[in-house]
């Protein structure tokens, strides 16, 4: 387990004692083909080490090559984001050692980014709009991954050994460092979250990343540092690293601005570090003291050519550019008929990607807004993970509802089905098929369960006999039970009716 989780102050007293100041790191991966300056694949999952080419292991005497979508890539991202393109742009060596980084550098960009000077406006749930200053936007290349063996959390501490993949070594980033984000106050964890949710937006909607957090092609690092109300000069920053999923950044900012309040308020100073965040205990843990630009030593790669922009090139990419998604958002919400309520919440939920691949599979707008802001939100909540991370597909969403269509499964039934289908038994036709759930559709069945429920509530009868058709609700709900829920409610109504000889 991690380590115990340190004294903090209330969100609230936080707030009133001292002013936040955000800054984000937001690693993008790009979906290459190859890798950045090796003509290995990029691609997930493989068998570790076996995406890999001398250029990735950094073996002697290797050259490396720059991957030209990758550039592009790059660049649509930094206009997306308002940015200004440079016209020319060098890669730089940044040294470090880490098991991970077989060349002991990471080959990077430093003074020269491909993109800088740019923003994005983000809005939070209630409307207010940031406008949020992008530094600098910059192509690096991934490091490669660490799996820790033996211990209980899969964590550093506690373990055996690690083992070292180097399939993910040289996969294509891009960078987006924003500028110092002040004057937000309470908002900065809501904000955190948004602004990364933003960003995912716009990579996906690029198609230069698959923009999948819990596989690590978006993650953040989140910069936080207090200074006393009132006062200008900005306080000692923590950088919590590689956070991955948008409901841990928000809690990553807020833990922070909490621990960081405790400190100070108790008269300590703040350690410029990096820190690592523990889902289990929702708190962070220190990492290394923060390295400045001096100590990557930082210096010119000699083994690349410069990257060399001009009009033409980048004009033609932003003519490339998709749908910008307020423009999208807008256009999804007319189509899909949704009130301006609806819809905020589908955004806010994080769902409307979800919803909009569910309905273009071929399900009604209302119908996949129900299934994704009720029954799979509602087990989001509860499990205390995205709605993305419960392994619900559309795909999954159409045949459900298509179970339902045809009166094979009700909506209560549904429920039963997405947990066995949840819980690895099958498709939801597979799980009906085994758990034995398809609605009883034989009228002979449903009469026989119908007289049992009257002659066990005669008064309830002659009250439906008398006109009280509301009554109908009490017999309906015998059926259900001796029928363990597995019939068409609106046919048992209609059969009861027609054995009361009662027009409904």
């Amino acid at each position: 387990m991690s380590t115990a989780t340190a004294e903090i102050l209330s969100f609230d007293e936080a707030m009133e004692k001292f002013d936040p100041v955000l800054g984000f790191e937001v690693h993008v991966e790009l979906n290459t083909r190859t890798k950045m300056f090796s003509s290995a694949p990029n691609a997930f999952g493989d068998t570790p080490n076996t995406n890999v080419t001398p250029v990735d292991l950094g073996l002697p005497g290797v050259l490396p090559v720059i991957n030209r979508v990758a550039v592009e890539s790059s660049i649509k991202i930094g206009l997306a984001l308002g940015c200004k393109i440079a016209e020319k742009c060098h890669f730089a060596r940044k040294n470090y050692f880490y098991p991970d980084t077989p060349k002991n550098f990471q080959t990077s960009q430093y003074d020269e980014p491909i993109a800088y000077d740019g923003s994005i406006d983000i809005e939070l749930a209630d409307g207010t709009v940031f406008t949020i200053e992008i530094e600098r936007a910059h192509m690096e290349e991934d490091a490669g991954k660490l799996t820790h063996m033996g211990g209980a959390t899969g964590r550093i501490q506690g373990a055996e050994f690690s083992l070292v993949d180097y399939n993910r070594a040289g996969v294509p980033l891009v960078e987006i460092v924003t500028k110092p984000i002040v004057g937000v106050g309470e908002r900065a964890p809501e904000l955190a979250k948004a602004y990364v949710a933003a960003i995912r937006e716009i990579v996906k909607n690029l198609g230069v990343s698959d923009a999948k957090m819990e596989r690590g092609n978006v993650r953040c690092d989140a910069n936080v540092s207090l200074k006393p109300k009132g006062q200008e000069k900005f306080g000692t920053r923590t950088e919590t690293k590689n956070v991955n999923s948008l409901r841990a950044v928000e809690h990553a900012v807020r833990y922070e601005i909490q621990r960081h309040a405790a400190v100070l308020d108790a008269g300590g100073t703040i350690t410029q570090e990096t820190r690592h965040w523990h889902e289990d205990t929702r708190s962070t843990t220190a990492g290394r003291p923060k390295s400045d630009a001096d100590d990557y030593r930082y210096f010119p790669e000699p083994d690349l050519v410069p990257v060399v922009t001009d009009d033409a090139w980048i004009e033609k990419l932003r003519s490339e550019l998709p749908e910008p998604p307020a423009a999208r958002r807008k256009r999804l919400q007319a189509d899909w008929g949704y009130s301006d309520a609806e819809f905020r919440d589908v955004v806010n939920a994080g769902v409307m990607d979800a919803i909009e691949e569910t309905i273009a599979a071929g399900v009604k707008p209302a119908t996949a807004r129900k299934w994704w802001m009720g029954e799979i939100s509602r087990r989001a909540k509860v499990a205390d993970v995205e709605p993305a991370e419960l392994g619900v597909t559309p795909a999954l969403i159409v045949e459900l509802q298509g179970l339902i269509d045809a009166g094979k499964i009700n909506d209560k039934l549904s429920r039963e089905v997405l947990d066995g289908v949840l819980a690895g038994e099958g498709t939801p036709t597979e799980v009906v098929s085994q758990r034995g759930l398809e609605v009883v559709s034989d009228d002979g069945a449903l009469l026989e369960a119908i007289d049992g429920a009257l002659a066990a509530q005669p008064d309830v009868a002659e009250k439906i006999r008398g006109g009280k058709l509301q009554a109908v609700g009490a017999i309906v709900g015998g059926v259900m039970k001796a029928t363990r829920g597995q019939a068409d409610a609106g046919r048992v109504r209609q059969l009861i009716l027609e054995r009361l000889g009662v027009e409904g």
